[in-house]
């Protein structure tokens, strides 16, 4: 496996109504030890004004800070694709994917990159030893969490524990290798379909140990009938021919 030296690290942030998280993960993740580091806020047409922000932020951090704006909301896997695109134009060695609401600690990048060397895909996990879900998360919440990712693992044949997780690193060889146009679900599915995708391709797949806490700012956009969603579109992967 190829080292890199010095690897340009994009940082791809889909947003909806995330002015509020904002400021904040910028900070935080500028605040790490990368220097060649940029951030893509992918802006679905929030009308809190989070692209206006991200403008804001550009100016601030030097350019640093770019904005794809769309303009209406088309579903996650959509805003990660377009976000992974114009990573790759710009040149970036890895990409890292992850949320906007700081659920996702930005300082386990630097860990992730690491990885990198010796992997071409890093997932972020709760479900491996030394990874886990914020102590305030009641019952029910943990059961549509666990239960969930059960459930898709299940249908999908997915191997990584994680397989719903959306905090990832990526080397730029494998978003190349990827066939998006073959990518089914535009919403929460996208995780588990690209967990699938990476592991029926061969690249070599780890898991690094994170917790996931509480979003800082605003409402969670999960809910049980997501998951059930998400598992009907995935079964199909199942029985999905190896490439």
């Amino acid at each position: 496996m190829t080292e890199v030296r010095n690897p340009k690290v994009a940082v791809v942030v889909p947003t909806y109504n995330e002015a509020e998280n904002l400021p904040l993960l910028t900070e935080r993740l500028f605040s790490l030890d990368i220097s060649a580091l940029t951030l893509i806020v992918v802006d679905d047409g929030s009308p809190d004004g989070t692209g206006e922000v991200a403008l804001q932020l550009a100016a601030k951090y030097d350019g640093r800070v770019e904005l794809v704006q769309r303009h209406r909301k088309e579903g996650l896997g959509p805003a990660y694709i377009a976000g992974f695109s114009h990573a790759l134009d710009a040149g970036a060695d890895y990409i890292v994917q992850m949320d906007a609401d700081l659920s996702h600690q930005p300082e386990y990048i630097p860990k992730f990159v690491d990885a990198l060397e010796e992997a071409d895909v890093v997932v972020g996990s709760r479900y491996v030893s030394g990874g886990g879900v914020d102590e305030h998360w009641g019952v029910m919440r943990r059961l549509i969490s666990s239960g969930g990712n059960w459930g898709i693992r299940a249908v999908t044949g997915v191997k990584i524990k994680d397989a719903t997780g959306g905090f990832k690193a990526f080397r730029q060889s494998v978003l190349r290798s990827i066939d998006f146009s073959q990518i089914r679900c535009a919403g929460f599915g996208f995780q588990a379909e690209i967990n699938h995708a990476c592991e029926r391709m061969g690249f070599v797949v780890i898991e690094h140990p994170i917790i996931f806490i509480d979003r800082t700012m605003g409402k969670s956009k999960m809910s049980l009938g997501i998951m059930v969603e998400a598992m009907w579109k995935l079964l199909p992967l199942r029985w999905k021919p190896a490439p």
